[in-house]
Formats: C-alpha cells, sequence, structure tokens
C-alpha cells in the first residue's frame, strides 16, 4: 500500500479515537491534508469526531510570525438529516455568526468614527443621543464610549439587549427614566458608578450602535459596510438579508442535539442535530430593519454585540490589519494611535473586587483586563477558571472569544510574536457545562483545540 498523507492522517486518527465514531460523523477533514500537518488535522478531528462530544463543523486557522500558516474545516456547515449526501461540507470561505467577537469588529468602525472626528472616546454619549442618558443610581455621573466599550457603564442585560423592527423600539423610552419601556430600570446597576466597575454585558453594544448611527447618518449595518468590510475585503456582515445567494449557501447553519421542554434542556448526543439559528436552505433571511426604521433610534437591531458573520479566513485578516499597526495589504485601514489605544490596558481587575469581578459565570478569574472592545488573556490559571489559552501556558494575548446558539469562537493573538490562533464551532452534539477546561474557564474541547493549533502550529512543531 501507498503510504500518503491521508493515510498516516487516518492511522493517527484511529489511533486517537480507537476507531470509534459517532453514528452521523463529520468527515475528518474538509480538504485533503498536506503531510506536514497531517499530525494536526488528526488530532483536532479526534475532537470534531468524538463519539461521545460531537462537533457539527470547525474552522480554524493559526497566523506565525505575521503569516497564516496553517487553516482547516471539519465537519458540516449544513446537515441534511433526511439524505446525508445532500449535506454540506465547511470551507476556507464558511462564514459563521461569529457571536461576541463582533464586538471587536464594531470597535474598528467606531474608531474610524473617532479618526473622523465624528466621535470621541470620553465625550458624554448623550450629546450624540440627542437626549440625557443617565444611570438614575447616579445622575450627576456622564456616560462615554470608553465607559461602554470597557464594560464599565454601569449598563446591565438584566432588562434585555435586543428589541426587534416589529416592536418599532426607541431606546430613549428604555434607558430613560420615565420612559414606557424603563419598567424598573433593571438595565442599570444600584451599586456601580459609571466608570467605576467592570460588568460585563451586551446592551452596551446596541448604545454604541445607536450613537454610531447619530452621528454617521448611517444605518449601523451599512455604516460597517463601507468603515469596515469593504475597505478590508470582507465578506459576510450584520445583515445576512443582503448576502449575496453565494454567501448565504455558504453560511454555516449553527446546531446543537439540544431540544428544549418547557423551562428544560434535553440534550441527546444519540439524537438528531437541531437548528438554531441560519438555517437558508428553505427560508431567506429576513430583514432586521423595516422601510419606516429611524436611524440613530435603535441600534440593537443589527446586533452590535455578536450578529456579525465572517469566515475564519477573514477574522485572520483583522487579526493580520491589527497586528501591522492599522495597515493589511499595504492599505492603512486605522491609524497607528488607533490600534495602541484599542489594544492599551483599560480596566485590570484590582484582586479586590472593588473595580469589577474577574469572574464570568461561575468561573473564577476567567476575565482579567480589558482593552477597547477587546479581552487581554493574562495566562492566568487557577482551579475551575482563568484566562490561560493553552496547556502549560505561555501564550499571553489580546482578542474576544463568543459563545452563542451553539457556537462557540476565539479570536487571539500575541502582538510580540505575531503569532494567533482562530476557532469557530458550528455547534455541540452535547451539554458543554458537562466537559469543564482543566486549566481554565473554557470548556475542554476548547483547550485540546487551542493547545493543539499552538503546538503544532505556532511552538514549531509538526
Amino acid at each position: 500500500m501507498k503510504i500518503t498523507a491521508a493515510v498516516v492522517t487516518m492511522c493517527i486518527f484511529n489511533l486517537l479515537t480507537g476507531g470509534h465514531v459517532n453514528a452521523n460523523p463529520p468527515p475528518a477533514t474538509n480538504a485533503a491534508p498536506t503531510a506536514p500537518w497531517a499530525a494536526l488535522d488528526a488530532e483536532l478531528a479526534s475532537v470534531v469526531s468524538d463519539a461521545a462530544r460531537p462537533l457539527a463543523s470547525l474552522s480554524v486557522l493559526a497566523v506565525r510570525e505575521g503569516k497564516v500558516i496553517y487553516q482547516q474545516q471539519f465537519g458540516h456547515r449544513s446537515i441534511d438529516a433526511d439524505d446525508p449526501k445532500r449535506s454540506k461540507p465547511a470551507n476556507a470561505d464558511t462564514l459563521y455568526r461569529i457571536a461576541s467577537i463582533s464586538k471587536l469588529v464594531t470597535t474598528l468602525g467606531l474608531m474610524r468614527l473617532v479618526e473622523d472626528g465624528k466621535l470621541a472616546l470620553d465625550t458624554d454619549i448623550s450629546e450624540y443621543l440627542g437626549y440625557k442618558l443617565r444611570n438614575p443610581h447616579f445622575p450627576d455621573a456622564p456616560i462615554t464610549l470608553r465607559m461602554l466599550l470597557t464594560h464599565t457603564s454601569s449598563l446591565r442585560d438584566d432588562a434585555g439587549y435586543f428589541w426587534e423592527a416589529k416592536l418599532n423600539v426607541d431606546l430613549k423610552d428604555v434607558l430613560v427614566a420615565g420612559g414606557k419601556l424603563h419598567g424598573n430600570g433593571a438595565m442599570w446597576a444600584a451599586n456601580a458608578r459609571p466608570g467605576a466597575y467592570f460588568h460585563y454585558a451586551n446592551l452596551p453594544w446596541g448604545v454604541i450602535g445607536t450613537v454610531m448611527e447619530r452621528a454617521s447618518g448611517e444605518r449601523f449595518d451599512r455604516l460597517m459596510r463601507r468603515l469596515v468590510l469593504d475597505p478590508m475585503a470582507l465578506r459576510g456582515g450584520f445583515h445576512p438579508a443582503d448576502f449575496s445567494p453565494a454567501d448565504l449557501d455558504n453560511t454555516a447553519t449553527l446546531y446543537r442535539k439540544r431540544t428544549e421542554v418547557g423551562d428544560k434542556e434535553i440534550w441527546n448526543t444519540d439524537g438528531p442535530w437541531v437548528v438554531q439559528v441560519d438555517d437558508y436552505r428553505r427560508d431567506a433571511p429576513k430583514p432586521r430593519a423595516t422601510a419606516n426604521y429611524v436611524i440613530g433610534s435603535n441600534g440593537t437591531l443589527f446586533g452590535p454585540q455578536g450578529n456579525c458573520r465572517l469566515s475564519a479566513q477573514s477574522l485572520a485578516r483583522i487579526m493580520l490589519m491589527l497586528m501591522g499597526d492599522g495597515v493589511l495589504d499595504g492599505k492603512r485601514i486605522l491609524r497607528r494611535e488607533s490600534v495602541e489605544t484599542m489594544l492599551s490596558v483599560q480596566w485590570r481587575h484590582d484582586g479586590s473586587g472593588g473595580n469589577g469581578t474577574s469572574i464570568y459565570g461561575s468561573h473564577p478569574s476567567a476575565m482579567n483586563q480589558w482593552g477597547l472592545g477587546n479581552q487581554h488573556f493574562l495566562d492566568i490559571s487557577v482551579p475551575g477558571g482563568g484566562d490561560r489559552l493553552v496547556e502549560g501556558g505561555g501564550f499571553p494575548a489580546v482578542g474576544h472569544t463568543g459563545t452563542a446558539w451553539g457556537l462557540t469562537s476565539a479570536l487571539v493573538f500575541n502582538r510580540a510574536s505575531r503569532s494567533g490562533m482562530i476557532f469557530l464551532i458550528g455547534g455541540h452534539g452535547f451539554d458543554p457545562d458537562t466537559y469543564p477546561g482543566k486549566y481554565s474557564s473554557y470548556k475542554r474541547h476548547e483547550e485540546k483545540i487551542l493547545t493543539a493549533l499552538y503546538r503544532h502550529a505556532i511552538a514549531g512543531g509538526k
């Protein structure tokens, strides 16, 4: 038998998995593996095809010394339970709903408006909104874009963070005390003066989108296309209803092997993949804004916090631009000082809890330092938590992670070494909470993916 890269990959795969796969497995890889990366291909394939913990799809990419050195896809962007042959594999151009990595993307557009003089980071946003915005518990404290970008504005998600078009909502009615949708003011922290306390939230990004619309006179999704997507040649964006047929066809449907019965979540690893979002095989995406939408009234419509669809390749272009101090393919996208401001330390946990907690969910030390729209991963590992990205440590980074509708994602990079990693998971066939990490707040399969990428593609061993 001729020994080829594919044969080597399969042998390693069988050793890693014992030859066992789930009843409806994704293919080991969706492209012919190249010999230097056969071990990495097989290691990642074993994570995706784990019979007890399958993933619907996975797109990964690694950058070393400022160059894309590895990228690969596994599994299916679209799964047809009736006829598996009609399932569509993920590929290098597959778009994923990148969840909270969207916050980093939105920050790029905001910084463009700052450069144009239309916004300032430390101006009271009331000046942009056209009405006075205050936390009613601290009526003398202005709220700024810097606070919104660093999760220190005192806004919370307790009253929601998205109001769809048919509700015809103006955020003023939600945010301002006495407004018809303000209710009991649950969106405002009573114990946290603006600027004093870190608390991760999504609602601030809806406010950011509204401010950007007010400053530009443009709808958020179209503004982001003009300021960020088109200049960087990125396919996708914040509004799938405007995607081309080809891009819609190549948008990953997000899945979980989970159903909801009442207030209970029932996982069944042996059951079918259940569609969560972005299934465009039969129905086209609906516009997120009506024809009578008033620009600058409700920026939550377009999901500045988590609604962007991009591929791993496009995320790599964002990473390379930031590594390049604002330059991509010889073209300046952001000024060097804008990148420095974005990635500089804006908040750091002081260890006492007095300026915010490093606990995210139930995980201690999960968020310890923040820039503008990006997390700083300090390589901290504690029992049951931490922000360490790779086993054994050694890779402090900046970037963002994301979780929504079954997807989990990460874009992380080290500026000094100009190395970075990206992963996009298209859905889980098991309850991720049953698979905690060994050395961080992340899930064990996420640790395995990042560690494999780091050891094989960045640290140098293949």
